[in-house]
């Protein structure tokens, strides 16, 4: 009999073992979905707003852009300055792969030189100069109702687009670290200096 109990006691050390092991790892899962919520919550406040894609008006939240060196443009189809959509191209496909984007907010504030539909504005962007940078629909950027991004933007640096293809430089953290007016290119020396101490912070 003694042995008896003896086997039967090891047999539930090991059985208690085993469930143990078998345990562990359920454990470990649990705190996945709590990691997966990290990036909204480090969602600089700057970024926390919603604008529809120009292509398709499906609302977009700008967190998605969190740690990201962004740059903010507000653009027009028919001005001087819209070559400049190919420099903003040229930028984002050079140091996107570094953490750069760029977003473009169309607008019709300035010389009413944005008159067209999204299908029109996009139809300029995408097969006239080869956009691939998140474009947004066409919304206010100026004046005493700016759109919401905007008006931090504003806040942040001051200073208000006087024209189209004004830029915001915005670092990793969410701050508001330059703006250049529109005839500042994007391959500006300045411009470039700014995005790689971005990028590099």
């Amino acid at each position: 009999m003694p042995s008896t109990h003896k086997s039967a006691a090891l047999s539930a050390l090991c059985l208690s073992a085993a469930f143990a092991f078998v345990q562990a790892p359920a454990v470990a899962q649990t705190a996945v979905p709590a990691a997966a919520t990290a990036p909204a919550a480090s969602c600089p406040a700057i970024l926390k707003q919603s604008f529809n894609r120009l292509q398709d008006d499906a609302p977009q939240d700008l967190c998605q852009y969190a740690g990201k060196v962004i740059v903010v443009v507000n653009t027009a189809s028919y001005c001087g300055y819209t070559p400049q959509y190919k420099g903003l191209e040229e930028m984002y496909a050079k140091y996107g792969p570094k953490g750069l984007v760029v977003l473009g907010f169309p607008s019709n504030d300035f010389g009413k030189q944005e008159p067209g539909s999204s299908k029109e504005i996009a139809d300029l962007c995408y097969n006239t100069y080869g956009v691939k940078f998140p474009m947004f629909a066409k919304s206010v950027v100026s004046g005493d109702a700016p759109n919401p991004f905007y008006a931090k933007l504003i806040k942040a640096t001051g200073k208000t687009p006087a024209w189209n293809f004004h830029k915001y430089v915005i670092d990793r953290k969410g701050n508001v670290v330059e703006s250049f007016p529109s005839k500042v290119k994007p391959g500006d020396k300045a411009v470039v200096d700014a995005i790689e101490k971005a990028l590099a912070g």
